[in-house]
């Protein structure tokens, strides 16, 4: 026997199931996630809180600055892409179980 609230997950999953899947949607869910992750990594580069590897990294290695931004641009793209696919997975899982359910009843 299935409680209000699984049946009512049952009903909005049926509807919105292909909806959530669609890429562009993917991406909105997991972007603020990444932005916040690479802007702390960011943060904390460029706070200064160890100066030799500061030094190091503006004196010496010039081209360092482009391997950050791809490894940030790279960081943001994984996560955006992981999230918002395992949040869909987990939902279709909880589907597929509840219906299992229901066909048991």
């Amino acid at each position: 026997m299935l409680t209000k609230h699984e049946t009512d997950f049952i009903s909005y999953w049926e509807k919105n199931r292909l909806v959530k899947k669609k890429v562009l949607r993917q991406i909105y869910v997991g972007l603020p996630l990444a932005v916040i992750l690479v802007v702390a990594i960011f943060a904390n580069l460029l706070s200064g809180w160890y100066g030799r590897a500061q030094m190091v990294m503006f004196r010496e290695n010039a081209s360092l600055i482009v391997i950050l931004l791809v490894a940030a641009l790279s960081i943001v793209v994984f996560i955006v892409i992981f999230s918002a696919r395992h949040r869909w997975d987990m939902n279709e899982q909880r589907y597929r179980e509840l219906l299992s359910r229901k066909e048991e009843s």
